[in-house]
């Protein structure tokens, strides 16, 4: 099944990630990042079609800021123990280590998503006309990227029947290969970016007057979902304003007392960072209404 909140219009997407990767940067309270973090990767293995396993590079990442965490940050008042060096190793250090870990394996989740919602056609719609110049670099680097780690393989791949490797022989061999793989990829680079620029040049792209063919439309689903998204951005916005979201790690764990509004603010923040997948199911839903129906 497709993901239906890509088909979405490009406004509508760039705001919704502009929403949850704003709030999963800036909001470090506990429960808000779990939700953030779940609801990321339950999204991002539905659009990478399962491939879970993918996402564990994070969990070094995530291990190496706990660990690092107390050992340059000394702040706290709850001593757990002492380093060698006579310095304190505190509770407050490593629950900021936890939290810290947890906002980068966020935000790195959603620039996941991001990566595959905001393709290269809705980067250009959405900045084509206002930034020509940094929406055409922006593109072809978000484009690039899957491409240049295609030709990387395809290379490998050419030297490797060759009978040179990167892995095996001696070490000025496996230097050469390692030179000479550079260098292909180095030239490659550099003509793929001069053939673009000069494509692009050629249709005259970025002058004052040029119209752009575009498949986005504006519809009424997508006024009624950036009304949803602007209404749960508004009440997690209040909650922050009133200091319902207050969180605090130094000198001393301190945090906002859970009431009624504080639980319909995290509601509404699971809300936002869940929506992909609720239009997903009700897309589903609609389907199997439809399906049912003709049967009948």
């Amino acid at each position: 099944m497709r993901d239906t909140f890509s088909d979405y219009h490009p406004i509508v997407n760039i705001l919704f990630f502009i929403s949850v990767t704003g709030f999963a940067m800036f909001l470090r309270q506990p429960v808000c990042l779990v939700i953030a973090i779940l609801s990321a990767l339950v999204y991002s293995v539905w659009l990478y079609q399962g491939k879970w396993k993918q996402f564990l590079y994070l969990l070094p990442f995530a291990f190496f800021m706990i660990i690092m965490n107390p050992l340059v940050n000394h702040q706290g008042i709850t001593i757990l123990g002492y380093f060698p060096g006579g310095n304190p190793f505190t509770l407050e250090s490593v629950i900021y280590g936890v939290v810290a870990a947890g906002m980068l394996c966020a935000v790195m989740l959603w620039f996941s998503c991001f990566h595959q919602v905001i393709t290269t056609d809705k980067w250009t719609y959405l900045f084509g006309r206002i930034l020509p110049a940094l929406s055409l670099v922006l593109s072809m680097i978000l484009r690039f990227i899957p491409r240049y780690v295609q030709q990387f393989k395809s290379v490998l791949e050419a030297q490797r029947q060759l009978g040179k490797t990167m892995g095996n022989g001696k070490l000025r061999s496996r230097m050469k290969t390692v030179i000479r793989v550079f260098s292909v990829m180095l030239t490659w680079t550099m003509e793929h970016g001069i053939e673009t620029a000069n494509s692009m040049k050629a249709r005259g792209y970025g002058l004052p007057g040029r119209t752009a063919f575009s498949l986005y439309r504006w519809s009424l689903r997508d006024t009624v979902l950036l009304i949803v998204i602007a209404l749960l951005d508004g009440i997690v916005l209040t909650g922050i304003f009133l200091g319902k979201l207050y969180w605090v790690c130094f000198p001393m764990v301190i945090h906002a007392e859970t009431d009624g509004w504080t639980i319909l603010i995290y509601i509404a923040y699971g809300g936002l960072m869940i929506l992909p997948m609720v239009v997903l199911g009700m897309e589903h839903l609609q389907m199997r209404k439809e399906v049912a129906g003709q049967w009948k």
